[in-house]
């Protein structure tokens, strides 16, 4: 019998499966992997599925703020944004009222494509066979644990 098997977890544990990081690792890549033919089908990176997600649901939206959003560095969004900019799914235009601020918005190949996209969530919620209650669970201790990790 390993070690893993006749002891319960102890405070500094080496051991892989001890690491709630390697369990969100794990999760990360699994779920990843499985929108992967999901969104192949919409034309889309995960990335970009998380760009157009936030853009469903506020058409306009400052480069700013969709950062913010996504949590991600104006380094990393810039490259998503020309791609799917070339890809004709959105639109980046100078705000007239702050030329240093930039206006991300839909267009309207980006906005039907919405439609398509309805079914990745339900395919995703499949996938992952947790109850609704499960689900709110999962959400809250991550947001938790996101929360908690940035303010250290």
């Amino acid at each position: 019998m390993s070690r893993a098997t006749e002891t319960p977890p102890e405070d500094g544990s080496l051991l892989l499966d001890d690491q709630l990081c390697f369990a969100l690792y794990a999760a990360s890549r699994a779920v990843t992997a499985r929108y992967r033919p999901l969104l192949d089908e919409l034309g889309l990176t995960y990335p970009q599925y998380l760009v157009m997600l936030v853009l469903w649901e506020q058409d306009s939206i400052s480069v700013r703020d969709l950062g913010t959003a996504l949590q991600l560095e104006s380094s990393t969004l810039s490259p998503l944004l020309k791609r799917l900019e070339a890809g004709g799914l959105l639109s980046r235009e100078r705000r007239p009222d702050d030329e240093r601020s930039v206006a991300i918005r839909l267009t309207d190949a980006g906005a039907r494509l919405r439609d398509r996209a309805t079914t990745v969530p339900l395919a995703i919620g499949d996938a992952m066979g947790l109850t609704p209650e499960q689900d709110a669970l999962a959400k809250q201790l991550l947001r938790l644990i996101t929360a908690n990790v940035a303010e250290n």
